[in-house]
């Protein structure tokens, strides 16, 4: 398993909240759960545990895995860790599960770059949904071109990091190959001056390859919605397993 320093770096994971502390995208996806009357679920991918937390506050059992321990750590810190099953790894690791709903918020569809580890993600998906279960995620519609946006001059910032102090951040377009974009993050500590990077390839799926390979892994494409923070700019799948 291999996972971006951003989020497998103890110091980035760290800071990684404080960098990105407007998660307003969730709020659709909580609306999602209380749509489908989802009572248990997973969540793949699930980093700082922010969104996992966000459902324990509200009595849902949920089930959070991740790939980086740091993150993991990072949300087993915080108020009410103890209500979330975490597991290290990708969804392959799975133990057996029965839930409403299974979901992959913010980018993590796309960082699952590689054609096999995609479809193994979406079978372990399938796997661990209830019969009438849905899968949800996001991916950026690559008609979009959001890279050409990627880079320092729209990106730059310095952050007051309480107990950390000023940290300078900006992300750079590194490559275009094909429906792969990689682009690294910088981070500049103030107080001792550290410089470390982060490098992050993402897959642009088509609509249409999506559906193709939801299908082939036995689920039912029920919806593609609009990200409601982000209209025009990304599919949001809703996905059933029969």
């Amino acid at each position: 398993m291999t996972t971006d320093d951003c989020f497998a770096h103890p110091r980035l994971a760290a800071i990684y909240d404080p960098l990105d502390p407007d998660r307003g995208d969730l709020d659709a996806y909580v609306r999602l759960v209380a749509e489908f009357g989802a009572r248990r679920m997973l969540d793949i991918g699930c980093g700082t545990g922010v969104f996992a937390l966000r459902l324990a506050d509200r009595g849902i059992e949920v089930v959070g895995v991740d790939p980086a321990q740091a993150s993991l750590d990072v949300a087993r810190g915080k108020p009410g860790g103890e209500r979330v099953r975490w597991i290290h790894g990708d969804a392959t690791v799975l133990p057996p599960l029965q839930v409403d709903l299974v979901t992959m918020t913010a980018n993590v569809a796309q960082q699952i770059v590689d054609p096999e580890a995609w479809r193994e993600t979406l079978r372990a998906a399938h796997a661990a949904l209830r019969p009438g279960g849905r899968l949800v995620f996001e991916t950026r519609d690559p008609a979009g071109r959001a890279w050409e946006e990627w880079n320092r001059e729209a990106s730059y910032g310095v952050t007051e990091i309480p107990g950390v102090g000023a940290v300078e951040t900006w992300v750079q377009l590194t490559e275009v190959s094909g429906p792969l974009v990689t682009f690294r993050w910088t981070y500049v500590f103030a107080a001792d001056g550290e410089v470390l990077t982060s490098d992050s390839t993402l897959r642009f799926r088509e609509r249409a390859e999506i559906e193709v390979e939801l299908a082939a892994q036995g689920f039912v494409v029920d919806d593609v919605r609009d990200a409601p923070d982000r209209p025009g700019r990304e599919f949001v799948f809703v996905a059933r397993r029969p």
